[in-house]
């Protein structure tokens, strides 16, 4: 009997095995899409090897935990907010980089970090704070000062129009909105948010 077609099977299957950075990949984004679907606390290794269609083993090697696994997901996935915009008013820019906001918020990534924040324990959350302050939180507070420090620039904003609270302003309505009334933030809302809260408070006094 001729056995010489027997090894071509297993030898294509470990052509076609995926390893090292592509395999990492396809675990991450499995983690991402069960954050997404069934949460923080309905993700398990088990689940997440099987988006990956890779064996448990396979996880576990890489990450030894769950707070592991996510923390790197959401470095990997989250979205970059690199440049400010600058398209001639603060108004425009702020509606801008909202917008992009928005996008993020709502992105796989975006419903994987929620899910993370709203769902962890005060131990847990410990893990993700350097995620989520210098993915999330530093990059938006810093493209908004540029905005605003823009604003000033050309006189649309009143000189001390940069301080903590004016920053904080904007992330807290976008998550106060979006978590407690369900609010998807379309683009109108977004502008309305912008016209009758960000540029009444930016004003020139006397403007």
């Amino acid at each position: 009997m001729d056995t010489s077609g027997w090894t071509a099977a297993p030898a294509r299957t470990a052509s076609l095995r995926r390893r090292g950075a592509v395999l990492e990949r396809a675990i991450l984004d499995a983690a991402l899409e069960q954050l997404g679907t069934v949460g923080w606390n309905g993700l398990t290794m088990e689940g997440v090897a099987a988006g990956a269609q890779t064996g448990k083993a396979a996880v576990y090697r890489r990450w030894p935990s769950k707070e592991d696994l996510v923390a790197d997901a959401l470095q990997a996935g989250l979205p970059r907010l690199d440049a400010a915009p600058d398209r001639g008013s603060v108004r425009s820019d702020l509606i801008v980089l909202c917008t992009q906001a928005r996008d993020a918020m709502f992105s796989r990534p975006g419903f994987a970090l929620r899910s993370v924040i709203h769902e962890c324990d005060h131990a847990q959350a410990e893990r993700f704070h350097a995620v989520i302050v210098e993915g999330v939180v530093e990059p938006t507070i810093k493209l908004l000062r540029e905005v605003i420090e823009h604003g000033i620039e050309r006189g649309e904003v009143r000189p001390d129009g940069v301080n903590g609270y004016v920053l904080d302003a904007i992330p807290a309505m976008m998550m106060y909105r979006s978590k407690m009334c369900a609010s998807e933030w379309t683009d109108r809302d977004i502008e309305e948010m912008i016209d009758q809260l960000m540029v009444p408070l930016l004003r020139p006094h006397g403007g």
